[in-house]
């Protein structure tokens, strides 16, 4: 166990513990990938649940509370930005016919705020609070084009996460296309994440110009995705008009 360790921290790391396709797990579970003593994270567990932060089933399992839920939607960022995107992420879902995600920059990684489906649409590996590294998705490349250089500069000095024999996985080329985003102001990323789909994602800025957020589709990778360019780029000016009446916070640094 980590020695000076604070309560908070330790909570935090039990709810790290969960992700997006495991959001159901047992204590002895919880306790291995946080690394605490199971006696440790047994009491943890149940002064959160008692907080509605946690709840247990009915085989004593744990998952995510209400609670939790409940002070999550209260982020600013988060709450203003994806009420002001939903209109023009619902009319340019119903044009694409597929996946149609709002997503922003949370360190390192695109967090996606919010994701339109349909039943027959195209394999799509992002989900609502799911994260991708900036590099791999078409998200996230816009979030990293207009990121910090110091952003920038970390993620082209590490090795890069291959998905495809499609994805980005040199400094040179990233470094490219980071360049090419800022001059075209989109990004197509054919079959970089499944060799069947291809992302295609513009900025949306907020009323003082920066960047917030990326909007983005994901459709077939049949060589018609750049198509979807016009239609991304009216979208993200109408979320850009709404948020300039009520701006928002600069995504995190």
């Amino acid at each position: 166990m980590r020695t000076g360790e604070s309560v908070l921290s330790r909570a935090i790391r039990i709810f790290d513990a969960f992700s997006p396709d495991e959001k159901v797990l047992q204590v002895s579970e919880i306790a291995r990938r946080t690394g605490l003593h199971i006696a440790t994270a047994s009491r943890l567990i149940a002064e959160l649940v008692s907080h509605g932060l946690l709840e247990r089933g009915p085989d004593r399992e744990v998952r995510v509370g209400m609670r939790m839920w409940e002070l999550a939607s209260r982020a600013s960022l988060t709450l203003s930005l994806r009420d002001a995107a939903m209109p023009y992420l619902e009319d340019l879902h119903a044009v694409v016919g597929h996946h149609a995600q709002l997503g922003v920059r949370d360190g390192d990684d695109v967090l996606f705020l919010e994701r339109l489906t349909a039943r027959d649409a195209v394999v799509n590996y992002s989900r609502i609070a799911g994260r991708l590294p900036l590099h791999i998705s078409s998200s996230g490349l816009v979030l990293l084009a207009y990121g910090p250089p110091e952003l920038q500069e970390r993620v082209l000095a590490r090795p890069l996460e291959q998905h495809t024999d499609r994805t980005i996985t040199t400094a040179e080329r990233l470094r490219a296309t980071l360049a090419e985003i800022r001059r075209q102001g989109f990004v197509v990323t054919p079959g970089h994440v499944h060799p069947d789909a291809a992302g295609v994602a513009v900025p949306v800025r907020d009323g003082l110009q920066e960047v917030v957020a990326a909007l983005s589709v994901i459709v077939p990778n049949d060589g018609r995705a750049p198509a979807q360019v016009p239609a991304l780029l009216a979208a993200a000016r109408g979320v850009s008009r709404s948020l300039s009446a009520s701006p928002v916070v600069a995504a995190r640094r």
